[in-house]
């Protein structure tokens, strides 16, 4: 009684409650016999954290687009697993197991070690909570930390969910997620598809739809806009396509990602770009009306996605996922910013700057221009450096500088830059080649290779004896004694930086002559540090 008074007073109708009230679903278990999955497709890992959890007396399934996947004939690259055990019950459960998170806590169980290692995320199932029953606070992800401390569950005014740490039943973890295709669970050990909102149906149809509301459900998490433009663009060769009440709120919704963390917004973008499906996820932004104003920085990829050396990087990129190798962020924004940097390169020689310094001088411009303090003065940043600096040093093919460049950890990435710009014709392709075979030949090999272009160079370099118009006699001077060109060959200062075309003799004036080195001082000169991962 007084409970209805209570609600009667904060406006709490039985017919508003009823409106609110979520719609849970129905349970159906869909048999191996209609759903037709392949066990052998499901990894080993995931089975044996069902099957400990299952041991331990929990509850817990394979969940999510690892079940879409399978459903489609199609090997997921991931599996996650959803449980009633706490965080903490299932650390306890596993040797290599770790809580991540704060406004989502998950577990990571590790298998493996290096880069050999594969992660198996485990979720708990979470409770349903709309913003009447759950902590307000101002604000939105941004929220400090102070304000957020102690709560299990907490929105903004708009009902952006800030902080979801409320354990629930399995069917109100399942209302809680974004699209009826992502909210099937999936018992490896039963062969059983648990759906509570016609996913199977709609994996069937190849339609993604919402879970609810979508104008709700975005403003709830507006990442999920981009969520929906990723599934769109990765499902589409298969035949999926975004379901009409779906796709209507996108572009009204998108002013929500405003208030979206920009370290989240890169994140987010950085999946739309390395899944292996980069160049359909740009596809679906235009078609969806949202090739601007996600977020700048992929603003500056979907309009240059046509122009042939970034076109060539997302394809590479695309390509590279298939076949499962490894991708990085900071070699495919390198391409994308490669424009910039060398344009800017360009200026500043024209200005009569040496070299170097004016290639570093331009890449710091872009730094600060395109991508700010996200990432910028970071791991991902070095390795962007790298990339560029490296470019102009392939042009140097003599000396100790090839031999210290194929050391440092870094070459594959700056080599498979420059094997792009060489095949758009920015640079030669002889170059590349060249760096191909000495980068896979044994020292006696690369040796001849370097005396070859050495050779060359002399050959090309050498000039001719030519007597020159004498000049003003000194008194007591022999007019006789014509003056003539030195053998040593010319040198250009900035010979080191001409890998982009044009530019390269920009640098500084040219040189009648050059002392010779020392080998040890070719060899210290020849060696620039490094620093990044090997490979891309």
């Amino acid at each position: 009684m007084i409970k209805k008074f209570i609600d009667k007073l904060l406006g709490k109708s039985p017919a508003a409650l009823a409106r609110k009230q979520p719609k849970f679903g129905k349970r159906v278990d869909v048999p191996v016999e209609v759903h037709g999955i392949d066990p052998n497709l499901v990894d080993e890992r995931a089975i044996n954290v069902v099957r400990t959890l299952h041991a331990a007396g929990f509850e817990a399934y394979v969940v999510g687009g690892a079940v879409r996947d399978l459903l489609v004939g199609l090997r997921p690259k991931d599996f996650d697993v959803a449980t009633n055990a706490t965080p903490e019950q299932v650390k306890g459960l596993f040797r290599r197991a770790f809580i991540i998170g704060r406004r989502f806590r998950i577990v990571h169980v590790v298998y493996g070690r290096g880069r050999e290692h594969e992660v198996i995320e485990v979720s708990t199932f979470r409770a349903y909570l709309d913003n009447a029953a759950a902590e307000q606070v101002a604000g939105n992800e941004k929220t400090s930390r102070s304000e957020l401390a102690g709560m299990k569950h907490a929105v903004d005014s708009t009902g952006r969910v800030l902080r979801d740490n409320v354990w629930g039943p399995q069917e109100e973890d399942a209302v809680r997620r974004d699209f009826t295709i992502n909210a099937m669970y999936y018992d490896p050990q039963t062969q059983v598809v648990v759906d509570y909102h016609n996913g199977f149906k709609d994996v069937k149809n190849r339609v993604i739809r919402m879970i609810g509301d979508p104008a709700t459900r975005y403003r709830e998490d507006p990442v999920r806009i981009i969520r929906a433009v990723r599934f769109a663009a990765k499902l589409s060769p298969l035949g999926f396509a975004l379901e009409a009440k779906t796709a209507a709120p996108l572009i009204k919704s998108q002013e929500l990602l405003a208030d979206v963390p920009q370290s989240r917004l890169f994140d987010e973008m950085l999946k739309l770009l390395q899944t292996g499906h980069s160049l359909a996820s740009i596809e679906q932004l235009k078609k969806l009306g949202m090739a601007r104003g996600i977020y700048p920085l992929l603003d500056v990829v979907v309009e240059r996605a046509d122009q042939p050396f970034v076109n060539a990087a997302l394809k590479d990129t695309d390509r590279r996922v298939g076949e499962g190798k490894p991708v990085a962020p900071s070699f495919l924004l390198a391409c994308v910013l490669w424009a910039d940097v060398r344009d800017g390169w360009a200026r500043r020689l024209e200005q009569r700057q040496h070299s170097h310094p004016a290639l570093m001088d331009a890449i710091d411009d872009v730094f600060h221009a395109r991508i700010g303090d996200v990432s910028g003065g970071g791991k991902l940043a070095g390795d962007m450096r790298e990339i560029w600096v490296m470019q102009p040093r392939f042009e140097k093919r003599v000396g100790s500088t090839p031999f210290g460049m194929v050391d440092q950890p870094r070459f594959r990435a700056a080599f498979d830059f420059m094997r792009l710009r060489a095949d758009i014709g920015e640079v030669d392709e002889m170059l590349a080649d060249w760096w191909q075979e000495f980068s896979m030949a044994d020292d006696t090999l690369r040796q001849d290779l370097v005396d070859q272009v050495r050779e060359e160079q002399h050959k090309r370099q050498r000039a001719p004896r030519v007597a020159r118009a004498p000049r003003a006699e000194a008194p007591g001077a022999d007019s006789s004694v014509p003056v003539t060109a030195p053998d040593a060959p010319h040198t250009n200062a900035a010979e080191d930086f001409a890998a982009v075309p044009g530019e390269g003799d920009a640098g500084a004036p040219r040189k009648r002559r050059r002392r010779r080195r020392s080998g040890a001082a070719k060899g210290a000169a020849g060696n620039p540090d490094g620093a990044g991962e090997s490979g891309r």
